[in-house]
């Protein structure tokens, strides 16, 4: 964990958000999803055991467990947008995230989405007062493509040092540190915690209060560095 300043408590100006996993609950649309897209384009299908043995895996590694050909990834990405815009209305958001969102809005933090999903399935599934709250949307990232992502929200004005992305998966540590952004763990969502410590992110998160404190009660008091 870096960049702690006085008090215990880091300042950013932007936070940037993964959506499924992070602000959606959307895993057990998933896990319905996951045998029949099997099926469907070549790869293993998977008990729930197993799903449950994969959550301690690195996303990479997942992959390599389906079976996955890379050439076939964007097709099933394209596939799986598809099925999940008709299911939208199904996929709840977390029960802290708009607790968590109006109050980091509040606190004069910037919000952006970062997604493999599409920008209207998540407007969909925040409504329209919650998705008001998000200054930027980067949506439809290839499933190892965020890194590219980042560097187009970070393009638009705010120093790297003041931006913080956060997910639930190992993919989403690589990307930020593969252009130099501090990345926040999440413990509610795909990815187990212990596979998330293993990848090192700058700091981990148990609840979405702890992201409240960790970013806007710092923002909030003001203050240079």
């Amino acid at each position: 964990m870096k960049r702690v300043r006085e008090k215990g408590v880091s300042r950013y100006e932007l936070v940037i958000f993964d959506f499924d996993g992070t602000l959606a609950d959307s895993a057990a649309w998933m896990m319905r999803a996951v045998n029949p897209m099997a099926r469907r384009y070549g790869f293993k299908t998977v008990t729930d055991e197993e799903i449950e043995m994969l959550r301690g895996r690195s996303t990479r590694e997942v992959i390599r467990y389906l079976g996955v050909s890379p050439w076939k990834l964007p097709l099933i990405a394209r596939a799986g947008k598809k099925l999940m815009a008709a299911d939208a209305h199904t996929i709840p958001l977390f029960p802290e995230t708009a607790k968590m969102l109006r109050a980091l809005h509040a606190a004069g933090v910037k919000i952006a989405v970062v997604s493999s999903n599409s920008e209207e399935v998540i407007r969909r599934v925040l409504g329209p007062d919650l998705a008001e709250l998000i200054s930027l949307y980067a949506c439809g990232a290839s499933l190892f493509g965020k890194a590219r992502k980042f560097k187009q929200v970070t393009a638009r004005g705010v120093s790297r040092d003041r931006v913080i992305c956060i997910g639930d998966e190992t993919r989403d540590i690589e990307a930020a540190r593969a252009v130099g952004l501090d990345c926040g763990a999440v413990g509610w969502g795909y990815a187990k915690p212990s596979i998330l410590a293993q990848h090192r992110p700058t700091v981990s998160f148990n609840s979405m209060s702890e992201i409240i404190s960790y970013v806007a009660a710092s923002n909030a008091r003001g203050g240079g560095d």
